[in-house]
């Protein structure tokens, strides 16, 4: 008897899109709840070598919450490319500026460091508001 490996082809694959509320959400918890999702490993033919994660719409990304110290502590670091081009932003003011880029970057510390993680990074939606302009593709409400 052979068991055979199961790949899924592309038409095997069906994206849905759901819409996760950030208010009063934890930062890392919801961060890893979201690259599941995108990852595509809540689905019984979950594959790492291929997309087959869904879509995921965040909203209220500037109502979330961290642990401990951490508004004041934890802090994002980009560089220039030139000497003395470090620079860094405290997690609070990172919140009051770009609230989406701290869930983005959550997540994609979480995902593959190659070209599918970035492929499945394009899928997360992030807003700050209530609102999103994806009501045409009827997206379900994920509870975490």
């Amino acid at each position: 008897m052979r068991i055979k490996t199961y790949t899924p082809k592309p038409a095997d694959i069906e994206r849905e899109w759901y819409v996760v509320d950030a208010k009063d959400q934890t930062l890392g918890r919801l961060a890893t709840q979201i690259a599941v999702l995108l990852r595509g490993k809540h689905k019984p033919i979950f594959s790492p070598h291929m997309d087959v994660g869904d879509f995921v719409i965040v909203i209220n990304a500037d109502k979330i919450r961290v642990t401990g110290n951490k508004m004041e502590t934890k802090f994002y670091y980009r560089h220039s490319g030139y000497p003395g081009g470090l620079r860094a932003i405290a997690l609070r003011d990172q919140l009051q500026r770009f609230p989406d880029r701290v869930i983005r970057s959550a997540v994609r510390g979480m995902l593959p460091k190659n070209s599918l993680g970035r492929k499945q990074l394009k899928k997360l939606k992030v807003y700050t508001t209530a609102t999103h302009p994806h009501e045409a593709q009827r997206p379900k409400t994920y509870e975490l």
